[in-house]
């Protein structure tokens, strides 16, 4: 696992670092950012204060190293599924399926820690609300310019509005998410996948608007 370190002064550590910070990891993934007390994280980390706060800083930068961790452990499928998957609709299906499946993992906090986390926060933890939205937004971009790039390729038909299908598809997420956190299991969530790509506009659509190139008639050919 990838962490920051901190500057440490006086004795060495008596904990494992990545072992704390995966803990607060998911603290913070199943309470979310102001439900979440620095007691809370102590307890849940099994340190005292002033070694969270010797390692890590303050809570907002455990908080921030937290969501690092989270997506390079358990985030980052939906830009794995655009960027390895050779259109949009494979890689967007394949980004609900795999939703479905990591927002319900047995004996882990369910949905989507970026989604979730930062929500019903108090106005001084406007900044981490900020943060967390800026990264969906991400995502969202990334939709859309693979969006973009089939109606570019004409794999998608050219009146596709690339804004608002990711929007759909980002909207289809976050819906899931809050699904998984009320309870909703994997299949059901993988039949709201598969429903939700019935809303994506027709390749043969696109195909259909192509140009063909004219045969010779039946004088010419004569």
């Amino acid at each position: 696992m990838v962490a920051k370190e901190t500057k440490q002064r006086g004795r060495p550590r008596s904990f494992d670092r990545d072992t704390a910070l995966e803990k607060a990891v998911r603290s913070f993934w199943e309470h979310g950012y102001e439900s979440t007390s620095i007691s809370d994280l102590t307890r849940e980390m099994g340190i005292s204060a002033p070694s969270l706060y010797a390692a890590f800083g303050d809570k907002r930068a455990l908080f921030d190293e937290a969501i690092a961790v989270y997506g390079q452990l358990y985030g980052g499928f939906i830009t794995r599924a655009l960027a390895e998957e050779p259109t949009a609709r494979r890689g967007v299906e394949r980004a609900l399926r795999e939703a479905a499946a990591e927002y319900t993992v047995p004996d882990r906090p369910r949905g989507c820690m970026v989604i979730s986390a930062a929500l019903n926060t108090a106005p001084a933890s406007a900044e981490v609300a900020d943060s967390l939205r800026h990264k969906r937004q991400s995502n969202l971009r990334e939709i859309e310019r693979a969006i973009r790039a089939d109606v570019a390729t004409g794999e998608l038909p050219a009146d596709t509005d690339a804004s608002a299908l990711a929007a759909y598809v980002s909207a289809i997420v976050a819906g899931m998410s809050q699904s998984a956190r009320d309870g909703t299991d994997r299949t059901t969530l993988e039949a709201v996948a598969a429903l939700a790509m019935n809303a994506w506009p027709s390749a043969a659509e696109a195909r259909a608007e192509r140009p063909h190139t004219a045969g010779p008639s039946k004088g010419e050919r004569a």
